[in-house]
């Protein structure tokens, strides 16, 4: 069956760091994506408990043709899963050979480890803990729906709204078909934890974006008006570059720049049907991107997203083994990055507001980063006091980081997240405006001045210094 060998095509290369989950599912050809992510997150998450009941039974011994992987997805579904889907095809008959003794290694395992079910199985970072509790969140896009009809459509479908929230106790609360609206972001719908809608049809036609609240953090906080010229850095997968074309209403320009061909073709799919037509997708490394280019010149909002550690992700893990606990070695590599990305951002001459934000919870990928970039450009940029009374803030590495955001199940019943807003600090008043921006003359300027001052002398004229106005100045 198609699903089975697909799902093992998957597993290989996500267990082969060559992909996420999400990502490869997406680039697959299999049309039923929720059947087939969901059979991959399954076998991932019970790997290592699969692993040793197939070695137990000796199936790579005895079917010396079937493929690890395939052999891992299979006994997923005879094990532990719903049975064979299908019929089976080939397989079934296979791996019925061998059920009595697979069933048999499974129970062994159970009485090894003392436990009575398969979930107990499961290493603690693979069970379901907090995170399984943070709620579902859908952002309404607003450039084809408003909140108001998305609220009636699913009210329609017989589900109980329970208005704009009041506190995080009032989405801990969420059972059933009930369903509110959050309190900080007006666009953001909030349903119970393990909501399923991917099948929906407002969903289907981009009307609904499936985005975690903090991750809607980035964009809104950036906050482009209609018109403005924005850089997304590292934009795929998309949700947040479709948040900032609603908030530009499609008047503007996006340039939205990433290296992966592949995640770069899966973000042009998501931006079409979000109906996002202000965007300019490019196969770029960010840290290529030349500040002078013209084509920059009006950039004034930046948002900078850089791959990260993903250790604030509840479903990374599951994705990326180890990516929960990245190494020293890994983190060092990745804030090199980040830093990197973060003072090449903030050499684009027109720029006034950068959002940088990761789906980390390591200092070394969130408040050092800042850190370092605060210091590299000494008076130039500042944190910008955002959101007060968001109950998680940076951690206290610096005087102002209590500026920065954190988001975690725990205190804000989202992923884990960071998040800091840095703004170009204005020159001060007291600078005459011509010397701010330009404060040396050129050669042909300053003969220029000379020639004033001596036909001034002759005339009798006192001079006032920086009165006159600028060549071309009115």
């Amino acid at each position: 069956m198609a699903l089975y060998a697909t799902a093992a095509t998957v597993l290989a290369a996500v267990e082969g760091r060559r992909g996420s989950i999400k990502g490869l599912v997406y680039a697959s050809s299999f049309q039923n994506v929720k059947q087939l992510y969901a059979l991959v997150c399954e076998t991932q998450r019970y790997s290592a408990v699969l692993d040793a009941v197939i070695a137990g039974a000796g199936l790579l011994r005895a079917e010396k043709k079937l493929r690890p992987h395939l052999a891992k997805v299979l006994v997923y579904e005879l094990l532990l899963g719903k049975g064979f889907r299908g019929g089976g095809g080939r397989w079934r008959p296979l791996l019925e050979r061998h059920q009595a003794r697979l069933k048999a290694e499974l129970a062994r395992l159970k009485v090894q480890r003392r436990v009575s079910r398969d979930e107990d199985l499961l290493q603690v970072g693979s069970r379901p803990g907090t995170a399984s509790q943070v709620p579902r969140f859908v952002r309404v896009n607003t450039l084809k729906t408003s909140p108001e009809d998305a609220v009636d459509y699913f009210k329609r479908q017989g589900f109980s709204y329970q208005g704009r929230a009041s506190s995080l106790e009032d989405l801990r609360a969420l059972k059933g078909k009930c369903f509110l609206l959050d309190p900080l972001l007006p666009e953001l719908l909030v349903f119970p934890a393990q909501t399923d809608l991917h099948d929906h049809p407002l969903y289907r036609a981009g009307h609904l974006i499936l985005q975690d609240k903090a991750s809607c953090l980035p964009a809104m906080l950036l906050a482009p008006p209609p018109g403005s010229h924005v850089l997304d850095a590292c934009a795929a997968p998309g949700n947040k570059t479709s948040h900032l074309a609603a908030l530009l209403r499609n008047q503007g320009k996006i340039f939205a720049f990433d290296r992966d061909a592949t995640r770069l073709a899966s973000m042009a799919t998501l931006l079409a049907r979000a109906g996002v037509s202000c965007c300019e997708l490019a196969e770029e490394d960010f840290l290529a991107v030349s500040p002078s280019d013209q084509r920059y010149r009006q950039v004034q909002y930046i948002l900078l997203d850089p791959s990260c550690s993903g250790s604030g992700m509840p479903a990374r893990p599951l994705e990326e083994p180890g990516a929960g606990t990245p190494s020293k070695a890994r983190l060092q590599a990745l804030a090199g990055f980040q830093q990197r990305a973060l003072r090449h951002a903030l050499s684009f001459p027109s720029l006034q507001r950068l959002v940088y934000s990761t789906c980390s919870l390591c200092q070394e990928e969130n408040e050092d980063v800042v850190w370092d970039a605060l210091q590299q450009n000494p008076g130039a940029f500042r944190l910008a006091p955002v959101l007060p009374s968001w109950p998680h803030r940076g951690l206290s590495t610096f005087p102002g980081a209590e500026h920065c955001l954190r988001a975690s199940p725990e205190t804000t019943l989202t992923g884990g997240f960071f998040v800091a807003v840095l703004e170009r600090v204005e020159v001060s008043s007291s600078v005459p405006e011509a010397e701010a921006a330009a404060p040396e003359l050129t050669a042909g300027a300053a003969r220029r001045r000379k020639k004033r001052r001596r036909r001034a002398s002759a005339l009798g004229t006192p001079q006032v210094r920086g009165a006159e106005p600028a060549p071309g100045g009115s």
